[in-house]
């Protein structure tokens, strides 16, 4: 029997950023070096991953202490920059690699990004996804204008109508609405473009996109939440789920809540892929890989990982007593609207809610969540390739994973060329070709 085929893409999102642009094989530059992008994306086409993702986010952390100094002292989540224009640059020295662009759906509108990500796959050449997503962060409110971050629930509302928006404005120009005549002069067929004229709770939208069709009919969707409320609206929302690097056991549960919420839309759950985040250092031996992977615990001082957590929580940690018990902890940031997921979450399943603990414990803690290490998978090709396919198979065997959070670019990113790929391609579970040129075709291919 044919073995089930995984789905690879990388993440760009911390390459250069929480100390890694200093540890030993990185070759960054001063970001953004654009050039280093471009070598970026020619390595992970020689390893014929599926795309580049990066993850975003618009203001610098200052949710520790209420000051964003820690942030830039230290490199935390910042600098970034819109990786649109990078993902143009890495296009053109690649054909196949496709590439995963986040923007938030609580501040932008559905307009502009439609038409955005349809421009961006014409330049592509139909190798553009769009990472939909609700904010939590309080820099990225104050940035637009928000006093005050917005109710969990309604933040998922109008991501789900924005997306509903969206999707009527990708097909409101048919596929072969553009004639181009020379003889006549006609450029396009008025029968195949149509009025959107949507009326909703948060957008009103006339339409129709004043731009030719996209190369894959419209831009790949994916989405992230693993909240009850995100879980449903990643199944109303994606073409692929993007799951976190959590403890298995909650990767198995998140793969059967959105297999129910998919069925409950009516849509096949055989048919909906999860990329799991998997950050992983990949070497010819063992030793090697465990000795790469403790420069992570220098990366970024004491300050750093408080900057971190709070920035990814939205939750202030510096105000933590000496003491406290960490289902209180939780239930303090479930009622600040922060995110409800994330380490405190992992922290309660792996400890229990009644867990009392330190205020030096839970930094210790912090320490491994804001450097991935304890999930960085660090081994020889064999070794990292049986965790992958342990997991793989543990979560039905539908969609791969999102390696990422190495220790230095883009020397981790050729080791998983060189190294991993041939060894999956070994066992039967990752291609040797790209079949098509379009994202949609490479990441739905018969796997």
């Amino acid at each position: 029997m044919n073995k089930r085929r995984m789905h690879l893409a990388f993440d760009l999102s911390y390459i250069h950023m929480e100390g890694r642009w200093r540890m030993p094989g990185a070759a960054l530059g001063r970001y953004p070096d654009v050039a280093a992008f471009e070598e970026i994306a020619r390595i992970a086409e020689r390893g014929l991953l599926d795309m580049l993702f990066s993850g975003d986010g618009t203001g610098v952390p200052s949710t520790w202490q209420g000051s964003r100094d820690a942030a830039v002292r230290w490199g935390v989540s910042w600098p970034r920059q819109d990786l649109a224009p990078l993902a143009v640059a890495m296009s053109r020295v690649t054909q196949h690699l496709g590439f995963g662009i986040t923007y938030s759906t609580t501040f932008m509108h559905p307009y502009y990004l439609a038409r955005l990500f349809n421009s961006l796959d014409h330049v592509t050449g139909g190798r553009i996804a769009f990472n939909v997503i609700t904010s939590t962060r309080r820099s990225d409110y104050a940035n637009y204008g928000y006093d005050h971050i917005v109710d969990h629930g309604q933040r998922y509302d109008r991501m789900e109508e924005f997306i509903d928006v969206c999707r009527a404005l990708w097909n409101s120009v048919e596929p072969d609405a553009m004639v181009w005549d020379a003889a006549t002069g006609q450029v396009g067929d008025p029968t195949k473009v149509h009025d959107v004229e949507h009326r909703g709770r948060f957008f009103n939208v006339s339409g129709p996109l004043n731009t030719p069709p996209s190369p894959q009919g419209r831009p790949i969707l994916l989405q992230a939440g693993n909240s009850p409320r995100g879980v449903r609206a990643s199944a109303y929302v994606a073409d692929m789920a993007f799951g976190a690097d959590m403890p298995l056991e909650l990767q198995i549960a998140q793969r059967k809540a959105l297999d129910e919420a998919v069925t409950a839309l009516g849509r096949d759950p055989q048919g909906m892929s999860i990329v799991w985040q998997q950050p992983c250092v990949v070497r010819e031996t063992e030793q090697e890989a465990v000795a790469h992977r403790e420069r992570l615990l220098s990366a970024i001082p004491p300050e750093g990982v408080g900057v971190y957590l709070s920035h990814n929580a939205g939750y202030d940690f510096s105000t933590l007593p000496e003491r406290f018990t960490l289902g209180e902890l939780h239930r303090e940031i479930i009622a600040s609207q922060a995110s409800p997921g994330g380490f405190v979450r992992e922290m309660v399943t792996r400890f229990g809610a009644d867990t009392e603990m330190t205020r030096a414990e839970f930094f210790d803690y912090g320490r491994l969540f804001a450097t991935s290490y304890t999930r960085t998978l660090a081994g020889n090709p064999a070794q990292v390739a049986d965790i992958l396919e342990e997991k793989f198979e543990a979560t039905g065997s539908r969609g791969g994973f999102m390696l990422g959070h190495v220790v230095s670019m883009p020397t981790d990113l050729a080791a998983i060329a060189d190294l991993l790929v041939p060894e999956l391609q070994r066992r039967g579970r990752y291609r040797r070709a790209y079949k098509g040129f379009t994202l949609r075709e490479n990441l739905f291919d018969d796997d």
